[in-house]
């Protein structure tokens, strides 16, 4: 009776626990947080100090005594007490009413995760303050955002660029016909670009810094206009600081690998799929999501290697997290694409 009470008053959310960011949404707001999967703990203490973007301008800028940590790598929970204070923190800084209500939560992760990886996730939920948990796969959460007909008889193709891992999903009957989990993604192109410049201009660079320099001038294809960065650094021989100039091209050829592996798991998901649902495909094409679908010229690439259409979703950055919190609205109708 306590638990039904108490039901009343708590918030259900849907949460992208992503390797990059975690986003959460309620029915009523909407995407009501955006913010970076980092962690500031005080070493000696073990006590947090920043949790989100101030945590990770804390990344390569920290004293001994405090850690900037990325719980999450490759889509799954890399260090469970950390992960806890994370969900707790943004659970709190969205809930706000009484103490005593715990609120049900879905929260996505990827097609490859093992049952071990399952239960981490769900007792950091837990331990972070939830009441029920759910989990739903990154693609079919994204086919559901994007608005695809997930519970028709037809195949959808979906692919979730994150930060850790690249889901490709074959989707019917709102369940998965067909997934491959490959860990490349966000981060390891930004690790490509970070090897790059070390290996090319004896130059170490930033984790940010390397995103910035994917974000603002990475491509997947040659660009119509050419274009320039500033890129800043140290230098591994006089290690001293260093600035320079670099081209598209130039972050081109450092993203090759990544992106080649991606273009790759497409490929072999579209082999293995069967005739009837490969024909389905064909009509229906390709759909990107996540942040890394937002790499410029990628779109093009998956168009050129596979001959199908090839479309971003509108707000790539927040399909899954919007496609989980639209199984809030009708539980019962979705039960079948939860996976717990």
């Amino acid at each position: 009776m306590f638990r039904k009470l108490f039901s009343l008053f708590s918030k259900n959310l849907a949460m992208d626990l992503g390797t990059a960011n975690t986003l959460l949404y309620t029915k009523k707001d909407g995407i009501v947080l955006n913010e970076p999967s980092v962690v500031a703990v005080e070493t000696e203490k073990g006590s947090v100090l920043a949790v989100g973007r101030e945590a990770k301008e804390f990344l390569g800028r920290t004293p001994h005594r405090i850690k900037a940590v990325r719980p999450m790598r490759d889509g799954v929970i890399a260090d469970f007490d950390v992960t806890s204070k994370l969900i707790e923190f943004f659970i709190r800084k969205v809930v706000h009413g009484l103490s005593l209500s715990r609120p049900n939560i879905v929260i996505c992760v990827p097609t490859g995760i093992t049952q071990v990886e399952k239960r981490a996730v769900i007792e950091s939920a837990r331990q972070a303050g939830s009441g029920d948990v759910f989990l739903i796969e990154e693609p079919m959460a994204a086919a559901i955002g994007a608005g695809l007909p997930i519970s028709e008889p037809r195949g959808n193709l979906v692919v979730d660029i994150g930060g850790g891992t690249t889901e490709v999903a074959v989707i019917t009957l709102s369940a998965v016909a067909y997934a491959e989990s490959v860990r490349v993604a966000g981060d390891a192109m930004n690790n490509a670009v970070q090897r790059y410049f070390y290996e090319m201009f004896q130059l170490h660079i930033g984790e940010n810094m390397a995103e910035r320099i994917k974000i603002n001038i990475g491509s997947a294809c040659p660009l119509r206009e050419q274009l320039f960065a500033n890129v800043s650094g140290k230098d591994m021989v006089s290690g001293t600081p260093r600035t320079i100039r670099v081209s598209d091209g130039q972050v081109r050829e450092a993203l090759e690998v990544p992106v080649r592996a991606i273009v790759t798991a497409i490929r072999q998901a579209l082999e293995k799929t069967p005739p009837e649902l490969s024909a389905d495909i064909a009509d229906n094409g390709i759909l990107l999501a996540g942040g890394g679908s937002l790499l410029k010229g990628l779109a093009e690439l998956v168009h050129q290697d596979t001959g199908l259409k090839v479309i971003v979703d509108q707000d790539a950055l927040t399909t899954v997290v919007r496609g989980t919190g639209r199984t809030l609205d009708d539980r019962k109708y979705y039960s079948r694409v939860y996976i717990n």
